[in-house]
């Protein structure tokens, strides 16, 4: 007995580690909702998918003419580029505009959604004088009031390029190619022969980052600066990342400082040098602590995500790097900030009604490919006064709980949006899924590269061929999380006829024709983009928040033609926040966005669902900052449904 005891004693530690082992290969192996359960959830929801009505005639690609080093790999850097976003750029007070990046033609095409009245013609945005060549095509569109008058304009972020403002004309008087005038973000001193930097941007987001009023702009790089990828003329030139999991070699981040009436100072050096050359694909912007001081949260392919914590001041852009704490049951693979996952995109909301946003991030998770996992970050800290704290002292308190809440594999994941799409006062996540289509099985050769060693991977020739015709993931539909009555999600995407086999980039979210349910718009890779219009049957109460600024900060040649103009939807106040308690108790939280994600942007509305029987009236709290930078917060009394507010030192209903 004792030389038994004896032993044990001595093996303890092996005991010890092979039981965490297998308590964390429990934990960690995937469990989805059953059959029968999905079909129950599924209930709540309808969605009717429609045609997106595009201008004819350009010719189409089903590849993209790239660098000859690049080949051999031309379908995998054909991979990105289709993009989607929702707004009212027409003015008449519905989120019922689309704009699509089309990686068929490289056009820019605004268009109304389907199903409603024909408003104007769909039409491509132009250029103008402005140099755009072969070797460049647009990666994606945002848009904003850029120049501060009233009407909504559009940032393009190019491949081979800087990104391009096209902005409305004050005596426009309807939507079409006309209506805009396109203009450089970045002065190019060649004239009509771009001799511009090539960047090579895959995601930008605007937020007041410096809280001085005014509007900002981030732009995320994937590829190094200067990288010709796109000129099928030049052989080299070029490299791929130089790690499979903590890669720094890609293009620079870069913020403008927004200085008033559509005038932008490019601010360098804002983030470290390994912070700012990953291999950005998303971003996600939301002030977390509430001083209407907005973080940035960076998703990289090939390397860590970074969760940015605010330090600007008026007139300065700065951030500090914060990261989530292991514990023994964590690998480091699952924490904020050291992750070595392939983050695709994130998107930020409150799921557990605690006040505070949680974040939930894309990565590859497809079974005998590449299985990673979802990111669903969780706070952990009791209210906003811990987690400010924490956030000060470099922490980032958030836990990754999607094996546990069954969101952690999906397939290979791109843009995630957070919405509440019946109104029962619980947030779903739809998610873009699939990487590229073809009819010969590509995974083998990319296992290759995943068995590859960091010290090759730079060099284009170390990778496997994937061309024209290859597949990976080609088929994988778009993923629909629902939260069940036991706090698990489940996929619904097949009971609700969302489950196309067609890779998806970019999904765009609000509410088309003013009835209270989300709506959502797919970008699709080299496929026609598709629109969801939401049935819902059984919805609950809803608020719905249009927050402008009371005045547009336009010059006086501006101001006269800006009042009188039938596209003058007015300035939304971006980061603009809102908290929300129902006379049961409950709270809910929203923001208006500038463009969170991967390449599709909700429209600038907040849209909160309340519940089944909730009539109001609500407690509504609104924090903004308005044009002089000076933060403000008024509480309110409103009914459920839509309302217009005028943001300037109060809160007036319009």
């Amino acid at each position: 007995m004792t030389t038994v005891a004896a032993w044990l004693r001595r093996q303890m530690a092996g005991v010890v580690a092979l039981a965490l082992v297998i308590a964390m290969f429990v934990v960690s192996s995937p469990t989805f909702a059953s059959e029968a359960k999905r079909t129950e959830l599924a209930r709540s929801y309808g969605f009717t998918p429609m045609s997106i009505a595009l201008p004819g005639g350009s010719p189409q690609q089903t590849v993209r003419k790239v660098n000859q080093a690049f080949k051999h790999i031309d379908a995998w850097i054909s991979s990105v580029g289709a993009a989607i976003a929702m707004n009212d750029l027409d003015g008449n007070g519905r989120d019922d505009d689309l704009v699509v990046v089309d990686p068929r033609t490289d056009q820019v095409v605004v268009t109304p959604v389907p199903g409603g009245p024909a408003r104007y013609q769909p039409f491509a945005l132009t250029y103008g004088a402005l140099p755009v060549k072969e070797a460049m095509a647009p990666m994606g569109a945002v848009p904003g009031d850029y120049d501060d008058d009233g009407r909504v304009d559009l940032l393009v972020y190019w491949w081979g390029r800087t990104p391009t403002l096209h902005l409305q004309r004050p005596d426009a008087a309807k939507l079409d190619a006309a209506a805009f005038e396109a203009t450089e973000l970045v002065p190019n001193s060649g004239g009509s022969s771009y001799e511009g930097e090539r960047w090579n941007s895959n995601v930008a987001t605007v937020a007041d980052f410096d809280g001085d009023g005014k509007q900002d702009i981030f732009v995320g790089n994937y590829f190094p600066d200067g990288s010709p990828i796109l000129d099928h003329r030049v052989d080299g030139g070029v490299e791929m990342n130089d790690s499979l999991s903590k890669a720094v070699n890609g293009g620079r981040n870069y913020f403008f400082r927004g200085t008033g009436g559509g005038a932008f100072t490019r601010v360098d050096n804002v983030l470290p040098g390994e912070i700012s050359t990953g291999w950005e694909l998303g971003a996600t912007s939301v002030d977390l602590d509430g001083d209407a001081l907005p973080e940035l949260m960076l998703n990289n392919d090939f390397g860590a995500d970074h969760l940015l914590y605010n330090t600007s001041s008026p007139g300065k852009i700065a951030f500090s790097r914060v990261g989530g704490v292991r514990s023994a049951d964590v690998p480091k693979s699952k924490i904020l900030g050291d992750d070595s996952f392939k983050g695709m995109g994130s998107d930020a909301g409150d799921f557990n009604h605690d006040g505070i946003y949680d974040f939930f991030v894309s990565n590859i998770t497809t079974p005998y490919g590449i299985q990673e996992s979802n990111f669903h970050f969780l706070s952990t800290a009791k209210d906003r006064a811990e987690l400010r704290a924490k956030l000060r002292d470099g922490e980032a308190p958030w836990k990754d709980m999607s094996a546990e809440l069954r969101t952690a594999w999906s397939g290979w994941g791109w843009d995630p949006k957070i919405e509440d799409f019946d109104n029962n006062g619980e947030l779903e996540i739809v998610q873009a899924i699939g990487f590229v289509k073809g009819d010969v099985n590509r995974w083998p050769t990319l296992q290759e590269l995943a068995a590859s060693n960091d010290g090759v991977t730079s060099n284009p020739k170390s990778w496997p061929n994937v061309t024209e015709g290859g597949d990976i993931a080609g088929s994988q539909p778009l993923a629909f999380f629902s939260k069940g009555p036991d706090g698990r999600y489940a996929n619904l995407s097949e009971q609700l006829g969302l489950d196309a086999p067609i890779p998806t980039r970019g999904i765009a979210t609000g509410d088309a024709n003013g009835d209270g349910l989300i709506d959502f718009a797919v970008a699709r890779q080299f496929d026609a983009p598709i629109f969801y219009l939401n049935t819902s049957t059984s919805p609950g109460s809803f608020l719905g928040l249009r927050l402008v600024h009371d005045t547009p900060a336009a010059s006086p040649a501006t101001a006269s033609t800006t009042t009188g103009s039938p596209l003058a939807a007015g300035s939304p106040v971006i980061g603009a926040q809102v908290t929300v308690t129902t006379p049961a108790g409950r709270s809910y939280i929203g923001r208006v966005d500038g463009g969170s994600g991967h390449s599709g942007k909700r429209a600038h509305a907040v849209h909160i669902g309340l519940g089944q029987n909730v009539t109001g009236p609500l407690r509504v709290q609104v924090s903004w900052r308005d044009r002089t930078g000076q933060q403000r917060r008024q509480d309110l009394q409103l009914t459920p449904g839509w309302h217009t507010l005028q943001l300037g030192s109060q809160a007036k209903e319009k």
